[in-house]
């Protein structure tokens, strides 16, 4: 069912465009999660009631776990779920940039199937489904085909650069760049715009899901910093960081890693 799921996504994440362009950021109410989880709006949570009462109504047997829902474990035990994020960066949302996304995916048996990352503000919408390619705003997408670290330009923030992190101290000489978005840094490296991107903490399951399958159908190589593919929708909705590029360039990333 991924294209079916795919459309469905595609039309929610267009609704949550809506929704949040009916506010302006910097006028709403914005408040910090307990446990230093991060500021959250009342966008957010406005775009989160939405896409639960949509998306659950067109498919309710879909376990469901998002950032502004409390968790449910039941989810565990549906084959199929959506994995969501109503707003991926919200201080850029509640900041007035522009660089925000809207991330939805759908996984089948811990293997995403459908995926959107859409960004209202710049009119830019990245669809995948399984099997069919990955596009921005319905043209097919492809990763760089760089392969040399040192010549690439890679999205990671700058504790990525720490040199305990790298093979003998050794921080390659690639050039760094920054999105707010985690989703967006991944749909970006789909596209072709940046050779690769890497964040070496945990990530969250909704910060990554939609652009896991976007990677993946455009032709880049997506894992966890150990290389490993990655699972959804585990029991600690998180994995053990992310890098992604063309296959040879991940290579390369992954070699001049510290073992971990």
């Amino acid at each position: 069912m991924p294209a079916a799921d795919l459309a469905l996504l595609i039309d929610a994440a267009r609704a949550a465009g809506r929704i949040a362009l009916g506010y302006e950021g910097k006028e709403a109410r914005r408040w910090d999660k307990p446990k230093g989880a991060g500021p959250v709006t009342e966008v957010d949570l406005a775009v989160n009631a939405m896409l639960e009462e949509r998306l659950r109504a067109a498919r309710p047997d879909y376990g469901w776990l998002s950032e502004e829902t409390e968790d449910d474990p039941e989810r565990l035990a549906r084959e199929r779920v959506f994995i969501v994020d109503p707003i991926d960066g919200t201080r850029s949302f509640a900041d007035g940039s522009k660089t925000w996304a809207h991330a939805l995916a759908v996984a089948e048996g811990g293997v995403v199937t459908a995926g959107v990352v859409y960004l209202p503000m710049r009119d830019l919408l990245y669809s995948a489904a399984a099997g069919q390619g990955a596009f921005l705003n319905d043209n097919r997408i492809a990763p760089s085909a760089r392969n040399a670290l040192d010549s690439a330009e890679i999205l990671a923030t700058r504790p990525n650069m720490d040199k305990l992190h790298w093979r003998g101290g050794q921080v390659p000489g690639f050039s760094r760049a920054h999105r707010p978005s985690l989703a967006y840094r991944m749909a970006l490296v789909a596209q072709g715009r940046f050779d690769g991107m890497l964040t070496l903490r945990p990530c969250w399951e909704w910060d990554i899901a939609a652009g896991d399958l976007i990677l993946r159908e455009a032709g880049a190589l997506c894992t966890d910093r150990r290389g490993a593919g990655l699972r959804f929708n585990n029991p600690h909705p998180a994995v053990d960081g992310v890098i992604a590029a063309s296959t040879a360039l991940h290579d390369r990333i992954r070699e001049a890693l510290s073992p971990v």
